[in-house]
């Protein structure tokens, strides 16, 4: 019998934990948003500004740490596509699958659509909180247009006040003006 040379034996393969585990942070990381963008809404309609910034300044820490998670998810995608022979950009959750047991393709599957759900959810939060932040700030608009009483605004263009009260001495505000 002649000896057939064989394939040195292959590492166990990782990409089944390194995919589920991705997508593990990529939940963690969406939920955390989501829940920012919900406290940052009750602020919003609350008036509660201290809050409202701090909670932004959360929102840019994890928008941060999500900076890292893309990064390693175009690494996952290119090497991804390296072994499905396709460009990054056509690699699936559906075409992984078929480098996974049916277990861990199935986990992919189910964790793809709950981050799916949860940025569809957290896009439409913040959107009204958008659209909250706008309504607030053409009431306070609105609000310093009614303080321009001598018909020069209360505050420059720098949002800065007037150093001294402007006044032409000759005009005053008459709130009731009645004769008997």
């Amino acid at each position: 019998m002649s000896m057939l040379a064989t394939a040195p034996p292959q590492p166990p393969d990782d990409l089944s934990a390194e995919v589920l585990s991705h997508l593990a942070a990529q939940l963690g990381s969406a939920e955390r948003l989501l829940e920012i963008v919900l406290e940052q809404g009750v602020a919003i309609k609350a008036r509660d500004v201290h809050t409202v910034v701090r909670l932004s300044g959360m929102l840019h820490g994890e928008m941060s740490r999500r900076e890292v998670l893309e990064q390693q998810r175009s690494d996952l995608l290119h090497r991804s596509g390296e072994r499905l022979g396709v460009p990054p950009e056509a690699v699936t959750v559906g075409r992984l699958g078929a480098l996974m047991s049916p277990d861990a393709a199935a986990q992919a599957t189910a964790r793809s659509a709950q981050l799916r759900g949860l940025l569809h959810e957290l896009q439409r939060e913040h959107m009204c909180n958008r659209a909250l932040m706008k309504v607030e700030l053409s009431f306070l608009d609105h609000l310093m247009k009614t303080l321009e009483l001598d018909s020069r605004p209360a505050y420059d263009a720098s949002g800065a006040g007037r150093s001294r009260p402007v006044s032409d001495g000759h005009r005053s505000l008459r709130v009731l003006d009645l004769e008997a």
